[in-house]
């Protein structure tokens, strides 16, 4: 079954991780995607590697508003419509203290990961009201929008903003059927994150075993693109404003009480 058959998609930040992933997930589900991104041979590559003319690159960064609308209209133009926009483009930040925060590293981190999602909501939203699309839009927050201390002040405060930003959109929009949700993944050894923390995956899933919730499984970033998938598709025809943790309990459990012991 084709859960996406005919609908037209962006994602952002889809040259790799959770990006690529997704746009795999999707093409395979019957979309025309189009993956955005500033890693223009990683993003060709990509293309290129799925052999489809249901997908192709184009160059974005979310931080220029001009880029982003640009590049809902190339979409439109190429494959008819725009049903889902996936703002996936995030940057890490660091992990100075409080004391030592760089706030131009923190205007950048907010300018990528919120200001960036609000210009694709902005603009995907403006072609899904025009041609009264029931479409379907879709944040990348974290677990770190639900508590303070996981990871860096300026991407924690980021990720907070992003679901507030998706809450707020999702009553606007709605009025127009349009659905507006996040999902917030664990910590998961991606490109983006083994390069903030300067080590590789298997270091990253180590530190993530420390602390998970959920024995057995690790988090890989195809976990985290069926999840879009399915608030991509039809199947989440009647949710919105919701923010999906793909976390395995890590932000609903007290993490400093004894474990059961079986």
């Amino acid at each position: 079954m084709f859960r996406l058959q005919g609908k037209v998609a962006i994602v952002t930040g889809g040259a790799t991780g959770i990006g690529a992933e997704t746009v795999k997930i999707f093409v395979e589900n019957g979309a025309s995607v189009v993956i955005a991104d500033i890693k223009e041979e990683l993003g060709q590559s990509l293309a290129i590697s799925i052999g489809s003319e249901k997908v192709s690159y184009r160059h974005c960064d979310v931080r220029d508003e001009n880029q982003v609308s640009e590049t809902v209209a190339f979409a439109v133009e190429k494959y008819g419509s725009l049903d889902i926009m996936f703002s996936n483009a995030g940057v890490a930040g660091s992990y100075l203290t409080i004391l030592d925060l760089d706030l131009n590293k923190f205007d950048d981190t907010m300018a990528v990961n919120v200001r960036g999602a609000a210009a694709m909501i902005k603009h995907a939203a403006r072609v899904m009201v025009a041609t009264k699309t029931r479409g379907s839009i879709i944040c990348t927050a974290s677990v770190a929008c639900s508590f303070g201390g996981s990871a860096g002040h300026e991407y924690t405060t980021s990720k907070h903003g992003v679901v507030g930003l998706v809450r707020s959109a999702c009553g606007e929009l709605g009025a127009y059927g349009i659905r507006v949700n996040s999902i917030s993944p664990y910590a998961l050894a991606s490109p983006l994150t083994c390069d903030a923390l300067d080590v590789g995956p298997a270091e990253v899933e180590a530190m993530a075993h420390g602390s998970a919730i959920l024995e057995g499984i690790t988090l890989k970033a195809n976990h985290i693109a069926e999840a879009a998938l399915f608030l991509a598709s039809d199947e989440s025809i009647y949710i919105s404003g919701h923010n999906l943790a793909v976390d395995g309990g890590f932000s609903s459990v007290n993490r400093w009480l004894p474990r059961i012991q079986k």
